[in-house]
């Protein structure tokens, strides 16, 4: 088969390797419909996080059931299934309280920006669809598998509430879901922060009611200054930098909530600060496996539409322009047709 791996810095190639295969009677192979990039891939094409070696990359997937191991039992072949980037047997006790992401058995599911893929513990990680879903609904199901579902828990972290004012730290695919979670979530003001036109766009459609531009020190001053000098009651990170993690917590109203979901690189927060700001945080890599049902019965009923953050597709075979155009902002997020 045919897929990305990244070798280096601003280095990554479309290559032939060998096929997936069942490895554990749990595993499942899945041939992808559709694949993408994620901003947290650009860390490894950036240099800021080591390659090692060279290795598949990509970590969200929609496909179809190839093959399942002799011990899986809720999958059968040629369902269209949707799951996460982290494989979970959605039974021991973390899975059991919502924390798929910290399963005892967890294992991550990478290499997905290639033709087919191995799922490990696939009867706890993919969620079939109730049919083959009609082409339109491709894009916004491929991004339940990740930013959706992580924009989605920085809102739950964050605890918003109906009526609450929520800020939106970061632009991109995960921080333009975030706003859509809280309107979802019924946030009567969402005020998200960005330089860029087309996201503010596209944060408007979402659900935000403000746009601020500024960032740092500028930045937490326009939000005090709408927000009558308190701060929001939520906000939800959606970078992982130390500078939006400070515009966060000082963005953030004494007794409010962050929810931290960007990678973080970089980020110290000394615990004075912390015990002066009063705040929570909560946060961290998302279980995306605990919201995919409601997320892709939202999808299928048209109450969301999330796909709407891939602003450009690409076959699969050239990954790496799909890579330089987000990396260089030319892109929101590129959707991968293998």
């Amino acid at each position: 088969m045919r897929g990305a791996v990244i070798y280096g810095p601003k280095d990554v190639r479309f290559e032939e390797y060998a096929d997936p295969k069942i490895l554990a009677p749990t595993d499942a192979i899945v041939r992808t419909v559709a694949t993408c990039i994620c901003g947290s891939d650009l860390w490894r094409f950036r240099g800021v996080s080591p390659v090692v070696q060279p290795r598949p990359i990509g970590h969200e997937y929609v496909g179809v059931v190839e093959e399942v191991g002799s011990q899986v039992t809720s999958l059968t072949t040629g369902q269209f299934v949707v799951g996460s980037f982290v494989a979970s047997d959605n039974t021991c006790e973390l899975c059991l309280v919502g924390y798929q992401s910290a399963c005892l058995h967890r294992e991550p599911v990478d290499g997905c920006q290639a033709e087919f893929i191995r799922v490990p513990l696939a009867d706890g990680t993919l969620v079939a669809t109730p049919k083959q879903p009609a082409p339109e609904y491709i894009p916004s199901l491929l991004a339940c598998s990740d930013v959706m579902g992580t924009g989605w828990y920085a809102a739950i972290a964050a605890q918003v509430r109906p009526d609450s004012t929520v800020v939106v730290v970061g632009d991109g695919a995960v921080g333009l879901c975030a706003v859509l979670a809280a309107r979802q979530l019924r946030a009567d003001r969402i005020i998200a922060m960005s330089r860029n036109t087309a996201r503010q766009e596209l944060a408007t459609q979402f659900g935000a009611t403000d746009i601020v531009t500024e960032r740092g020190q500028e930045g937490i001053a326009a939000i005090k200054e709408l927000t009558g000098g308190i701060g929001a009651d939520s906000v939800l990170e959606c970078v992982g930098t130390h500078e939006s993690m400070q515009q966060s917590l000082g963005a953030t109203r004494p007794g409010g909530n962050i929810g931290f979901v960007g990678v973080p690189h970089g980020v110290h927060i000394r615990g004075e600060e912390l015990f002066s700001a009063q705040v929570a945080l909560r946060g961290g890599s998302a279980p995306v496996r605990r919201f995919l049902p409601d997320l892709i019965d939202g999808v299928l009923q048209q109450r969301i539409n999330p796909g709407k953050v891939f602003d450009v597709t690409l076959p699969l075979e050239e990954v790496a322009e799909g890579y330089r155009a987000m990396d260089e902002r030319r892109a929101i997020k590129v959707l991968l047709r293998p």
